[in-house]
């Protein structure tokens, strides 16, 4: 089975750099992919990307080497099946807020005995390798969302779990249910407590943890503090900017 890079570079101790894709573009994702991304997290859980669409911007990507990821809507095995099944290496599960939903999110991405996915899927093999049923749950990355404070306080129970590869901090879903500012590099002192707090845990039970970032040196600064999944912005967000800052310098009088 094809390895997975972002497994290898956690495993080396080094950071994956990544960003989201939330326009559901396939063209738009082979851009991005051909940049040099390790990862892209093509966003089901808002917008309006559906699986045909998901199947697409993988298949649009497999000419390189990043990693496809998809965030599926919720903690439900039939849409963490169906995401795997299309080809994702990687699932990115939101609002994980007890060690009772961790085990649900590792269980519905493992294959018996270690879980309850089921056997099937045309492309999996075509993506992964004939020898992919066997080796999916090595490689398949489960990664947990830390985006209220409820799984801040539970953080060591969560991390605790056998197969949860990763963890990533939703900042702004973070912010909103501790009633603080909604920014990204939160600089509310609350806010960075909770992170550091999260990230501590992470360290302690040896789970890679990740986090979104507006900007290169925000990254670099959460490279340097330990984050070994980065989100650099999104296809939305870097499509914005750049057309700002070049609308911005036009002399029109």
């Amino acid at each position: 089975m094809k390895k997975n890079r972002v497994k290898e570079l956690w495993r080396e101790g080094k950071a994956a750099v990544g960003t989201w894709l939330a326009l559901g573009s396939p063209i738009v994702a082979e851009i991005i992919a051909h940049i040099g991304f390790d990862w892209v997290v093509i966003d089901t859980e808002h917008g309006v990307i559906d699986i045909e669409t998901t199947q697409s911007i993988i298949q649009a990507i497999s000419a390189t080497d990043t990693v496809p990821i998809v965030r599926v809507p919720w903690n439900d095995p039939a849409l963490i099946k169906r995401a795997l099944d299309a080809g994702a290496y990687g699932l990115v599960i939101p609002m994980v807020n007890s060690r009772e939903e961790a085990i649900r999110a590792v269980k519905a991405s493992r294959y018996p005995p270690a879980g309850i996915r089921s056997y099937g899927g045309p492309r999996v093999r075509l993506y992964g390798g004939v020898d992919y049923f066997e080796h999916a749950n090595e490689e398949i990355a489960v990664i947990v969302q830390i985006e209220h404070i409820d799984a801040v306080n539970r953080i060591d129970e969560i991390l605790s779990v056998v197969g949860v590869d990763a963890f990533f901090i939703g900042p702004m879903d973070l912010a909103a249910s501790m009633g603080v500012k909604l920014e990204l590099d939160n600089p509310d002192p609350r806010h960075i407590e909770a992170v550091n707090k999260v990230l501590a845990s992470g360290k302690k039970h040896h789970v890679p943890g990740g986090i979104l970032v507006g900007s290169p040196e925000a990254a670099n600064q959460r490279i340097a503090q330990g984050f070994q999944f980065i989100a650099l912005s999104s296809d939305e967000g870097f499509l914005r900017s750049a057309a700002s800052a070049a609308f911005s310098e036009i002399v029109r009088d």
